[in-house]
Order: structure tokens, then C-alpha cells, then sequence
């Protein structure tokens, strides 16, 4: 997460990732949360910025790529495992 402390990033990566696990209706737990929501932030990054689009380094924008990062790993992992 760009811009964020790393006592910022994980509070702001947990909470994306558990906004993530309730839309997706995943169950995981508080570490998982965390490396949903700060991993989800970093590959939403990474694929907004492919587009042109970036970021801005505040908790909120933050927040938003990183629930929409962590809905698109809990997709990915449903569908690599066969769990739609």
C-alpha cells in the first residue's frame, strides 16, 4: 500500500480484507484478513496502474483498491480450487 505506514497498512489491509471476506462471504480469520487486504491493495495497485489509474496514498482510496484486491483473490482462489 502506497503511502501508508505499516501500522497503517495492516489496520487498513485488515479491514479491507475482512469488508472483502464478508462480501464474498468467505470465512477467514483476522491474519488472513490482513494478508487478503494488504496483498488485494498491491495487486489492485498493480492492475489499476496498468490502465493508468493510480491511487492516491490516503487510507480511504487505500481502503476501497484494497477490498476490491481482496474480492479479487477470494475469486481467484474459488476458482483455482473448484469452489464457485
Amino acid at each position: 500500500m502506497q503511502g501508508l505506514g505499516w501500522i497503517a497498512a495492516i489496520f487498513v489491509g485488515g479491514l479491507a480484507g475482512w469488508i472483502g471476506s464478508m462480501i464474498m462471504k468467505a470465512k477467514t480469520g483476522l491474519l488472513m484478513n490482513i494478508v487478503l487486504g494488504i496483498l488485494g491493495a498491491v495487486i489492485a495497485n498493480f492492475l489499476l496502474s496498468l490502465v493508468g489509474i493510480y491511487a492516491a496514498g490516503a487510507w480511504v482510496s487505500q481502503l476501497v483498491v484494497g477490498i476490491a484486491g481482496a474480492c479479487i483473490l477470494i475469486a481467484g482462489v474459488r476458482m483455482v480450487r473448484g469452489r464457485a
